[in-house]
């Protein structure tokens, strides 16, 4: 006998544990490249909580992320919009898609979205599929504000650099 085996010291000396591998960490599905850490850490959580079939909770967390992104498209406090359209999801998201902040093709399906968030995390009345819709409204979101712009000025930085031009 030799290594592990012989071993008489704890194996956890030697490794940081985490946490247990379970189901939650079986399929989660993750958040679109370039997204600012703090929303992805509040996305995947919502991905695990629809791993785990917990519908309100994964409506919460995608709702959130929603409201901490759209927050960052607002222009610097002292500047319109008002306070009351800063502090409410729904006319942040009125506001920002009336001033070309956001994609028009999204403006319907945001208003049905803003209202399952809400029946998420204030009526505890979400089924699988609008969990599933949050989840899948929330990843589009992010790619429109995060991936594809990220996606374009590395292209941009590749192609300069091939060129020359960096």
């Amino acid at each position: 006998m030799s290594g592990v085996v012989k071993y008489t010291g704890y194996i956890n000396d030697h490794f940081k544990v985490r946490g247990h591998v379970s189901l939650k960490d079986e399929d989660t599905d993750p958040p679109p490249e370039h997204v600012p850490e703090e929303l992805e850490a509040v996305y995947r959580e919502g991905a695990t909580c629809v791993s785990v079939q917990c519908w309100n909770a994964a409506g919460a967390m995608f709702r959130l992320v929603i409201d901490m992104a759209t927050k960052s498209l607002l222009p610097p406090e002292g500047e319109p919009p008002v306070a009351k359209i800063r502090r409410s999801l729904g006319f942040r998201l009125e506001w920002l898609f009336q001033n070309g902040k956001l994609p028009t093709d999204l403006q319907e399906l945001a208003e049905c979205i803003k209202e399952d968030g809400n029946d998420g995390a204030h009526d505890g009345t979400l089924t699988q599929n609008e969990a599933l819709d949050l989840r899948d409204f929330t990843y589009t979101l992010l790619e429109r504000l995060y991936t594809a712009p990220k996606r374009l000025e590395l292209a941009a930085t590749r192609r300069r650099e091939r060129r020359g031009d960096a």
